[in-house]
Formats: C-alpha cells, structure tokens, sequence
C-alpha cells in the first residue's frame, strides 16, 4: 500500500490557518488595528471599501518597521512578542501568535509601507496570495500603512459566504468600538466609502464613550471603581431606568483587550436584580486589571476567550463594585452642585426688635356681590356679605331626570364574513392588567392586550402613505445618536416622515424632532428612538429583509401599550373592534399569538 500522508504546501496551509484567524473582513479590521497599537500608534486611520471586500487599509504613525521586519512579518509565527513559552503567560500586548498578517496575505492582495522615525526611506511590499510581488525602497511618512484589496480573491467559495454590505460594515464598526473604546488616549478616523463615520480625538474613558455614543451617556452613566490585590475595576455602568431590551452596549475589557466572558457579565447582570425588569439589560463599560500570569488568553484564535486562575473571586468582586456604584451614586441627588454665591445681609440696627408681619383682610369680602355698588374693598370694604351655603351648594346638585337620559353609546363589532367576532356590547374584562376577556358565540375570548395592540399599530403603519397625521410639539427635541446609529436613522427619515414624524438634522449625529404621532410622548422619544434602531438593525439582519416592514415593526413594538397598563371599558371595546379589522388578527407582527378562545365545554369539563 503506497503512502497516502502529504505534508501540505505553504500557501494551502495558510489558506486553512486564514480560515480561524480571518473568517470575515471585520477580523482583518481587528488585527490590523491591534498592530497599529502595538506599534505605540497615537493616530490611526481606517479605510474601509464596499465593507471590507475591496479595500482595507489602516494607517498608523507608529514605530515603523526595517526592510527585514516588513518581509518577514509575513512569515507564519512570525511575531516580536513571544521568544519563550513562559511569554504566553504574560502578555502585555494585543497582537501576538504571528499568524494575523500571514493569514491575510494567504487570501488578499496586500501593500505595505512602512518607514522608521530614524529613516530617510521607508519600505513597500507588495503580496499576492503568499506570493512576494515586489520589495523596494519608497518615500513615506512614518509609521506604516497596510492596504488589503480584494479580500478572499482566491477563495470564491468564502467570499460568496459573505453577507450583504450592510451586515458585513455593522461587524466592521463593532470591532472597531470594541479596539476605540479601551484604547482612548488614541486619535482614529474611520471612512467607509469616502465618507467619514468615526472622527474620534484622545481623552479619558468617559469622553471615548460619549465620542462614540453621544453626549447624552454623560448623564446615563454611573463611575465603578474597584482596587483590590485581584483585579482593577474601571469603568461606567448604566443608571438602571436606561436599561434596554437587547444587549447592546455590553463591553466587558481585560487589559485593554474586549472579551467574551458568561460569568463576568452575569456578575453585573445579578447587580441589577429587582432594579430592572425581567428580560431588560443594563448598559455597561468596564476595564478589568489582571495580572497577567492569572490569566490565559491564548484558548482561541481571536483571543476574545479567556480564563481566569480565580473566577469565582472575580465574579463576586466584580458584582460588589457594581451593586457599590448602585447604591452610591443612585441615592445621590441628579442636581448640579455648582457653587451659590451667599448673599450679605447688612447687621441689623443697635435695638432693633423684629416683628412678626401682620396681614389685614376682609372675611366678609365677595367679589361676586351684586350689590350695584362698584365692588367691595379686599381689605374691608362694607355691604358685602358672606353667602349661605345653600346658595352655592345646589349649584352642583344635578337633576334626577337630567341624569336619567345619560346613557353610554352602544358599539358593535364590524361583523367578518365567515368568522364569529365578540359582540362590544357585552361588558368586557381586563384580568392581571394584561389580558382582556370577553364572549362570543364560539365560547370565552381572552386577548393579550400588547400583542393586540402591537398588530393594530402596526396595520395602521402598513397602511399610511404620507397621509398620518402628525402633532405639532411645542419646543422641539433633539436627538443625538452615535455616528453609526445617525448613519442609520438619517436613511429612516424619509419613511419616518410617512408616520408622522417631522425630522430634521443638525450637523452628523443630532436630529431635531418638530412633530410626532399623537400618542407619543416627547420625553420618550430619545428613548424609543434608541429601541426601534436595535429593534430595526436586528430585523435587517436578516436576509431579504424589507426596510419599510422593519421599520413599521419596530415602531409597533415600541408604541404599543405595555402589559399592566389599565384600560376603561370603552377603551377595551375600541381594542377589540381594531382588531378584528385587521388582516391577520390573531398574531401580532412579531410573531405572538394575539387571543385565545376556549370553548364552552373546556370551562365546564370537569376530570374524574
């Protein structure tokens, strides 16, 4: 029998290694950027094309790199970092298992530039599929600058596995905030398309959050410091009435690295307990200081998986911290405590007795006295007279027979052809604020009062073209989103607009709210805004989406009316009438069943 164990050729095996480090375009994105940092970058740059697919380039103001070290950097386990195995156990840099750039040249057209602080020349290479196309000497700034094209060139079946653009450029941004965020002494610009999204300059945590979230996360957010010989807590959890249906901005960081850790986030989740609703998620950014030989990052190729030596202690730390900055800052006042200037009172004069102040008034006085006379005086005028409280109290009293003819209106339920609907003429029921109960001729009819709501909404979206009629607010409101949460609301308008609302924008990230449908709230609408855009960038995840059907969807979730909410007789009638005019009444537009009906013999079955 012949052999049949072939050791695979090089560029093969960086084919399949590329397959574990570099699965989608936001992956080359993330290793890229963390070479920038390692390099001791203050500004970076992101060049971002057709999400990834055409172009990649990142330019740093970093180090640089000698003519070797930008050929053979992209050499499998090729890296600066790691000379012995005990290395691995404390690492300190971000970038650091030597397969990243290897990887990307395996299935990209790659171009670096590269020049030293001290040189006069810097160093360009151009790759292609593992294959060294040229090297030569060029004239650079310094730092180094590294353009991936046409990612995936030779691999079709990968890149045919790629989602649209819009799915492909929401994994590219989240990496990037995930790199920004921790890193926020560095200056970075993000363009996709010649267009800039992220223009981000160096401070502090907090000032990084609000860049990349909007100025209004200064107020949201409470500071939770922790030092103890474990770890090192930093960081800003969220007050808990802005906690939120969806995970959003959940980051959890190890040593200026973002991680995915159950446990930990589960630790600042519990912290939360019996301060937020059941299934809503608070908001949080926290650094955690490590030791770094109690920590092991090298489980998996991203890096983003970790384990902890003491996970347990980290956990219970963690949740005391949280639960600390709760308490503390929850119970302080929200006013600004700016200084008050104290007023000078003059002393008061040798002997001077204070007096109580004395007030003279008329008890007798009428206003209403028709007495002929011209009025009476406040302060005691004569000829007005105090009235008899017979003369005041029949003015409420209300005839019986007047009462008698008050008689609520009856309405009826626009009656469906081949199906039985409830008469709203029969008294309904509303049980545990929640569900509404009421008869028909197939037996006892309960409904869910959200989900019902959330299909009439939503029908009554659906079926509004530029014609909804809108409500003028008094003062308008502005809005401020993050740079990629405004990219997405500013192509929301238009069919905003046909629900109607009136929006305008003020610069890149703030929209100013002139008019909204009548049963919105202006003190919400930041707030809902915040929830249709997760609701919506969620449902367009999804491939074939409509943007009008998302967007009406999101809308119906939000604006429906929230279980527990009371409801007066007429209103649940009303509920009930919409409904059934529906074109789908019996489940709501996310997929929930809107009502039950049990027959009559199910309410009377009685087992032996």
């Amino acid at each position: 029998m012949s052999d049949i164990i072939n050791i695979l050729p090089d560029s093969v095996a960086n084919q399949i290694a590329a397959g574990e480090v570099v699965d989608r375009p936001a992956s080359a994105v993330k290793e890229l950027l963390e070479n920038a940092l390692d390099a001791g970058a203050t500004k970076i740059q992101l060049i971002v094309k057709d999400a990834g697919r055409t172009l990649i380039q990142v330019i740093d103001n970093g180090c640089g790199m000698s003519d070797s070290d930008a050929r053979l950097c992209f050499e499998r386990h090729a890296t600066s970092k790691i000379h012995k195995a005990d290395d691995l156990f404390a690492i300190h840099t971000m970038g650091f298992r030597g397969e990243a750039l290897a990887s990307i040249a395996a299935i990209a057209q790659v171009e670096l530039k590269s020049k030293m602080h001290d040189s006069e020349l810097g160093t360009q290479v151009i790759i292609e599929g593992c294959d060294i196309k040229e090297q030569c000497s060029c004239s650079c700034p310094n730092g180094t600058s590294i353009a991936v094209k046409n990612l995936f060139f030779n691999v079709p079946a990968r890149r045919n596995f790629l989602k649209k653009d819009s799915i492909e450029l929401s994994h590219i941004e989240e990496t990037f905030r995930r790199v920004a965020l921790i890193n926020y002494n560095t200056d970075y610009t993000f363009y996709h398309n010649g267009k800039l999204l992220y223009d981000l300059h160096g401070g502090n945590f907090l000032e990084r959050i609000a860049q990349m979230y909007g100025q209004n996360y200064r107020e949201r957010l409470y500071p939770v410091d922790e030092d103890t010989d474990v770890v090192k807590i930093h960081g800003y959890v969220s007050k808990p009435e802005y906690a939120r249906k969806s995970r959003g901005e959940q980051y959890l960081f190890v040593n200026h690295r973002y991680i995915k850790h159950p446990a930990l986030n589960a630790a600042v989740e519990k912290a939360y307990t019996d301060l937020i609703p059941d299934h809503y998620y608070p908001t949080y950014f926290l650094h955690l200081e490590v030791d770094p030989s109690r920590i092991d990052v090298n489980i998996h190729p991203t890096k983003t998986e970790v384990k902890f030596i003491d996970e347990s202690t980290l956990f219970t730390i963690l949740r005391a911290a949280t639960k600390r900055a709760l308490g503390q800052f929850g119970l302080a006042t929200e006013l600004e405590f700016n200084p008050i200037q104290e007023v000078d009172f003059p002393p008061a004069p040798q002997g001077y007795v204070p007096q109580q102040p004395q007030i003279h008034y008329n008890p007798d006085y009428n206003p209403f006295h028709s007495s002929g006379k011209s009025g009476g005086s406040l302060s005691g005028g004569t000829g007005a007279t105090r009235p008899k409280s017979s003369q005041w109290t029949s003015f409420f009293d209300l005839k019986k027979d007047e009462a008698e003819t008050v008689t609520p209106q009856q309405t009826t339920l626009p009656q469906t052809e081949g199906e039985a609907t409830p008469s709203t003429a029969e008294p309904c029921l509303q049980l545990m604020g929640s569900y509404i109960v009421s008869t028909m001729p197939s037996g006892l009819l309960v409904i869910d009062q959200q989900a019902a709501h959330e299909r009439v909404i939503y029908d009554r979206l659906m079926s509004q073209e530029g014609n909804a009629a809108a409500q003028q607010l008094l003062f308008p409101v502005n809005c401020q989103f993050s740079p990629a949460d405004a990219d997405i609301f500013s192509e929301l308008i238009p069919d905003m607009q046909k629900q109607g609302f009136e929006i305008g924008s003020i610069g890149q990230t703030t929209f100013v709210v002139t008019a909204t449908p009548a049963e919105i709230k202006e003190s919400e609408l930041q707030q809902l805004f915040e929830q249709v855009l997760a609701e919506y960038k969620g449902s367009m995840m999804q491939k074939f989406a409509d943007r009008r059907q998302c967007l009406c969807r999101s809308l119906a979730r939000q604006m429906a009316m929230k279980a527990g909410t009371p409801l007066q007789q007429a209103e649940m009638q009303q509920l009930i009438a919409d409904l059934f005019c529906c074109m789908v009444p019996h489940v709501s537009p996310s997929g929930k069943k809107t009502m039950a009906i049990i027959p009559p013999e199910k309410l009377f079955k009685i087992e032996n």
